[in-house]
């Protein structure tokens, strides 16, 4: 449980974190259980794809037992299952390729240093995680979402 009162904050926001998370059913409660009536929650996470399983290393995880992805269609089941009302609900698959490509450019012209999160998590598997994940991403082993609800007021 997190260490808060019941109703205490206006919005919750979550970038990569849920796949790090096995019991999905009990972040979400908490986070519903944390926020005022009508408050948000925002969600940016990779899901689990049709494409198979992911090759790890992956960004979030050295190993398939310390990763626990979910589908898109599990994530809004188990947001809803806590009370939450999904307003916007959808794949960033295009706007994440657009991202990486401009990436990929400024790296190529030496406008920005090649050097990436993953490697600081990682160490030596840095590269390894960032090109299993680039192949999970062509094959949709995995997939982003981006998921906005609330809790009603």
């Amino acid at each position: 449980a997190m260490p808060f009162a019941d109703g205490q904050f206006d919005g919750a926001y979550s970038m990569n974190v849920s796949m790090n998370i096995e019991d999905k059913a009990g972040f979400y409660r908490e986070i519903f259980r944390v926020l005022k009536p009508g408050g948000w929650l925002v969600l940016s996470e990779v899901s689990q794809g049709p494409g198979g399983a992911i090759t790890y290393p992956s960004p979030w995880a050295r190993t398939a037992e310390s990763s626990f992805l979910a589908t898109p269609e599990e994530t809004r089941e188990g947001l809803e299952a806590c009370g939450f009302v999904v307003t916007k609900f959808g794949d960033n698959i295009a706007e994440s390729k657009a991202y990486a490509a401009k990436v990929r450019e400024l790296v190529d012209r030496g406008e920005k240093p090649p050097h990436r999160a993953v490697s600081l998590i990682h160490g030596d598997l840095g590269d390894e995680a960032a090109k299993n994940m680039a192949e999970g991403s062509r094959n949709r082993c995995v997939i982003p979402i981006e998921v906005v609800c609330s809790k009603p007021a």
